[in-house]
């Protein structure tokens, strides 16, 4: 590979990451403005590519969804990340192909991903529901194949591997709108699209060779790794607290809930992921004590990472990685304050949102950890 393609390969893949962060942070407005269902259908608003603007418009769009009624201040805000998601799309797909370039039946399979979840699409508008699942399995299922066919190692496989994953982000999102923000979609809707974030952002880190000369470094690999799991398992809590709308159900106390240090709770229902089809999730169905044991179950997984985490700063510091421990305690520390201020001030909408990008920060700082704790290649081509 030149130079030239080398540092545009770089630079794409730190855009796309940064842009990853960006839909991610959007898409976490969107949800917690309670915009999930403003638009009906999927992938157009009221029928429109855009979203219903003139009277006539909105009149159609009334009667076409009665259930619905339009809002305009909510409408925009989902189409508006549907765009921003299919961008993402576009960008991921340019790196896959760059990074399947060498063996031509890799780009042959990341090409066919493509046209398979386009077609996929459109027969979803046209009503054929099981071609179009049928046409989105094959989409998911050729990057994998060919990521797996791949002879370089590392971060040329995350670049096809990271075209499945958005492409299972697409139908997520389609099945947020279809099956009316069911919790463990809406919750999968969250993790997958920061799955994304984290292997462009990984990808971009290794392609940028952020890495490590010094063998010492490798005896961390593993306490990093067990911190990003531990992180992971944290996120998906939180998006399980927000997806069943139990972020305030302590009200505003903290640390206590609801004026007692264990009120009533109920962990069975809190934590049945499944309920069938059909139901409405917008707004949540479960009973207080349920919501409690949610919020409760959430707050004990944010003491136990803060701990990890503040642990693995102090390790990281002592092994010579200050600049990196630093920026895990400091993000950590804000992402702390966020949770406590989302309790006291209410959940309102700006530090909500800044709680799910500063999520992804943290998990941002560890993939940095863990690329320090790389063995630097000699060549690009080895990464």
């Amino acid at each position: 590979m030149s130079p030239r393609a080398v540092k545009a390969l770089r630079t794409l893949a730190l855009l796309a990451a940064l842009f990853a962060f960006c839909v991610v942070m959007f898409g976490a407005f969107v949800r917690l403005s309670n915009a999930g269902l403003s638009c009906p259908d999927w992938p157009t608003c009221y029928g429109k590519a855009t979203w219903p603007g003139h009277a006539q418009d909105i009149a159609q769009a009334n009667e076409a969804f009665p259930d619905r009624p339009y809002e305009t201040h909510k409408a925009w805000r989902e189409q508006v990340h549907r765009f921003l998601a299919g961008s993402l799309g576009v960008m991921v797909l340019a790196i896959a192909l760059i990074s399947a370039w060498r063996r031509r039946m890799a780009v042959v399979a990341v090409l066919l991903a493509a046209v398979f979840a386009a077609v996929g699409v459109v027969m979803y508008m046209r009503g054929e529901h099981v071609v179009s699942s049928v046409l989105s399995a094959f989409a998911i299922a050729l990057p994998l194949i060919a990521a797996a066919t791949l002879d370089r190692p590392g971060a040329w496989k995350v670049g096809v591997v990271a075209l499945a994953v958005i492409i299972f982000q697409a139908m997520l999102g389609m099945w947020t709108v279809t099956l009316l923000l069911k919790p463990i979609v809406v919750m999968g809707h969250l993790l997958g699209g920061l799955a994304t974030f984290a292997l462009l952002a990984w990808a971009a880190l290794r392609w940028w060779r952020i890495g490590s000369s010094d063998d010492r470094y490798r005896a961390l690999r593993a306490p990093v790794s067990i911190g990003i799991v531990v992180l992971v398992c944290q996120i998906a809590l939180g998006g399980w607290t927000s997806s069943n709308y139990a972020a305030l159900a302590c009200g505003v106390d903290f640390p206590k809930c609801l004026g007692q240090w264990w009120p009533e709770t109920d962990f069975h229902q809190a934590f049945v992921l499944w309920r069938g089809i059909g139901v409405n999730y917008e707004g949540g169905v479960l009973d207080m004590s349920a919501r409690s044991a949610i919020q409760i179950a959430h707050r004990i997984g944010a003491l136990v990472t803060f701990c990890y985490l503040a642990w693995l700063a102090h390790r990281l510091g002592r092994a010579g990685l200050r600049g990196t421990a630093i920026a895990i305690g400091v993000v950590l520390v804000a992402q702390v304050l966020l949770g406590i201020g989302n309790v006291h001030l209410g959940l309102p909408l700006p530090v909500a949102t800044a709680h799910n990008g500063v999520a992804a920060l943290l998990l941002f700082t560890l993939l940095m950890a863990l690329a320090r704790t790389q063995r630097l290649p000699r060549t690009m081509e080895s990464l």
